[in-house]
């Protein structure tokens, strides 16, 4: 939505698709709105320097805080494209800046301040998280922060029961209640902003898409009878439309392929008709409607073909029979035959026996006449030759709560029935926020790598930190300008060495302190402990995630994570060097200079690879620091 409003602000009418590679016509105010979504990008900046403030670092930490903010070139080059990372960004530092904030005023708790800074850290929190659920490591950081800080206060006697029970209820509210209800109110603006009918439906649960504008579910009829062409919905979370379309199964029984697919198509329709042993369906006979407890066939008008089930296990489920298409209008057996279960209806409660199925609410369930076994689609993708599609399989269990058993009507078409009204079709918001969240949750685990194919583009968390590979952000032709993702080396490697020193300064510590060496007093070892215990948690909580992750990963996953080593790095050099006190005025200077200066000119050496870089890449010389960069490799 943020993204909407500066295409909204900047003018920009909706009519270009922003396909990869396509050239932006000149109706399209792209630089506007490019400005607009870089200036989160320019604002990491400031908050960087008044983060390190916060931490109570050093001067000169703190302008090196902010020099490494500003010359890193992989934060500026996601900050100049029309993406999500620089709000992600921008949402991760106010977050950490706002809870260093809060920390400063522990020593006047419930004052204003203190309340103030509490109440946007979970502010923060949400919006971090509204943006992208990656925020969700950085709230875990706070949360971290928060349990060792409510422990430590458990063990302050001085504190009553009563207040206990302040600082608890207060960070309650403050950083649950107030991030869940930042969190749900930009998804009730999202549906109140964007409530057109458009390619993404599917995603959605059909009774959320009978409300949107320009959706024709609602004049749909109601009532469901045999005769109807329609659309089955899954309605498991993420659920698809139940599809079939020519292709076979290379494994199995070899027949006709059955699947979900989440995007609308003919190939989605069935019919409803009456069973093998019954008479043939007659349009011109009485309406007989659709009830509990009927015997059905499902035939797939595009293909000719009835839904079928049978003793073959499924290509990817094992433990179920395979679902398929097989026979035709006429030609068919016992194995085409399903039973209706109606679970109930979402505004009607329980169905008694003999009431009308309706389009959109009633959920239902299609019992296999044969085999006992249930019409289900969970989310096993198929391979390539199901075009990644989801598995439909009959499952042996009869578990009347799995509700990726459960279907609803979506699509119906029947000319003899009267079409249906509005008033029947209200989505109640909190299912339609819960079914959103976890279909995205469930598309965004679906992106994992395709072990047939190269990635040139994607990389591995352990290639990040050391900056093994960069990331090509368009095509590479010798006449386009072209950007590649790679940070600047000195402060991604500085990161990455100042975590292992932090670590191992940590242990010496603590070895010398077992053998009764004071290093440093108790104020000192606290700050220490504290800068650094937020550098390398919030490092930790960011990038252990990945590397657990199956979804294909890429380097700009690293972004919001350098953020807490670029933090640590200042905290080393402000401990080793700008807050000894065996060093000199002069020596701190120079080191200062040093590391400013090798940060300045190493971003002045990779500006061009956010700046982009024009003509034949390999005339370009030196950018290639490492082998593993494929900047100059051509594709």
């Amino acid at each position: 939505m943020l993204v909407g409003l500066a295409g909204l602000l900047a003018g920009y009418d909706g009519g270009f698709e922003f396909k990869s590679g396509e050239v932006y016509p000149n109706e399209v105010p792209f630089v506007a709105m490019r400005v607009m979504l870089a200036t989160f990008g320019v604002a990491m900046v400031p908050l960087g320097w008044y983060t390190a403030v916060e931490l109570g670092l050093s001067a000169w930490a703190c302008h090196l805080t902010a020099l490494m903010v500003l010359c890193d070139v992989a934060w500026l080059t996601i900050s100049r494209f029309i993406l999500l990372d620089a709000m992600l960004l921008f949402f991760t530092f106010l977050t950490v800046f706002c809870f260093t904030k809060f920390h400063n005023q522990q020593y006047q708790s419930f004052s204003v301040d203190w309340w103030l800074w509490l109440t946007m850290t979970g502010v923060s929190i949400g919006c971090v998280t509204s943006v992208k659920m990656v925020g969700l490591f950085v709230t875990a950081l706070v949360g971290a922060y928060t349990l060792e800080d409510l422990w430590e206060k458990f063990g302050d006697t001085r504190l009553t029961v009563r207040e206990q029970a302040k600082h608890w209820a207060a960070r309650v509210l403050c950083l649950i209640v107030v991030p869940i209800l930042v969190f749900m109110t930009s998804f009730k603006l999202h549906f109140l902003v964007l409530n057109h009918s458009g390619p993404g439906d599917a995603q959605m649960s059909s009774l959320f898409q009978a409300n949107l504008v320009g959706n024709d579910f609602a004049n749909n009829p109601l009532d469901i009878a045999f005769g109807s062409k329609l659309t089955l919905k899954n309605m498991g979370w993420g659920g698809g439309l139940l599809h079939s379309h020519v292709q076979t199964y290379p494994v199995g029984s070899n027949q006709q392929q059955v699947t979900c697919y989440h995007y609308k198509d003919n190939n989605n329709e069935w019919t409803v008709l009456p069973s093998w042993d019954e008479q043939a369906y007659d349009p011109n006979a009485e309406i007989r409607y659709l009830k509990h407890g009927d015997l059905i066939r499902l035939n797939h008008p595009s293909t000719g073909r009835n839904l079928h089930s049978h003793t073959v296990l499924a290509p990817v489920t094992k433990l179920n029979w395979e679902v398929s298409g097989y026979g035709n209008e006429t030609l068919g057996d016992v194995h085409d035959i399903w039973k209706v279960e109606v679970v109930d209806d979402i505004h009607r409660g329980k169905i008694k026996d003999g009431e009308r199925i309706h389009s959109l609410t009633t959920r239902l369930r299609f019992r296999h006449n044969q085999l006992g076994c249930y019409l289900r689609a969970a989310n096993a993708i198929l391979p390539q030759w199901g075009f990644k599609q989801v598995e439909v399989s009959c499952d042996k269990e009869d578990n009347p709560k799995d509700a990726h058993t459960y279907w609803n009507v979506e699509s119906h078409w029947n000319d003899r029935l009267p079409a249906g009204q509005t008033k029947y079709y209200k989505s109640p918001f909190l299912r339609d926020f819960w079914h959103l969240n976890v279909a995205m949750m469930t598309s965004n685990n679906a992106l994992i790598p395709d072990p047939d194919k190269e990635d040139i583009l994607a990389s591995k968390p352990l290639d990040w930190p050391f900056l093994h590979l960069g990331l090509r952000m368009c095509g590479w032709g010798e006449q386009q300008l072209k950007y590649y993702l790679i940070g600047t080396p000195v402060i991604w490697w500085g990161g990455a060495v100042s975590l292992i020193v932090a670590v191992g300064a940590w242990v010496v510590y603590m070895l010398r302190w077992q053998r009764k060496y004071q290093d440093m007093s108790e104020r000192e070892w606290e700050h220490f402990m504290y800068v650094g215990k937020v550098a390398f948690f919030g490092w930790l909580f960011h990038f252990v995630p990945f590397l657990v992750m199956g979804r294909v990963t890429y380097i700009h996953h690293y972004l919001p994570t350098l953020y807490f080593s670029v933090l640590m790095f200042a905290h080393v050099l402000d401990h080793f060097v700008f807050s000894a006190r065996r060093l000199s005025q002069q020596t701190k200077m120079i080191v200062f200079g040093v590391v400013a200066g090798l940060i300045v000119l190493n971003f002045w050496w990779f500006k061009g690879v956010s700046f982009g870089i024009d003509g034949p890449v390999n005339e370009h010389w030196g950018l290639g620091w490492r082998k593993t960069w494929n900047i100059y490799e051509q594709h």
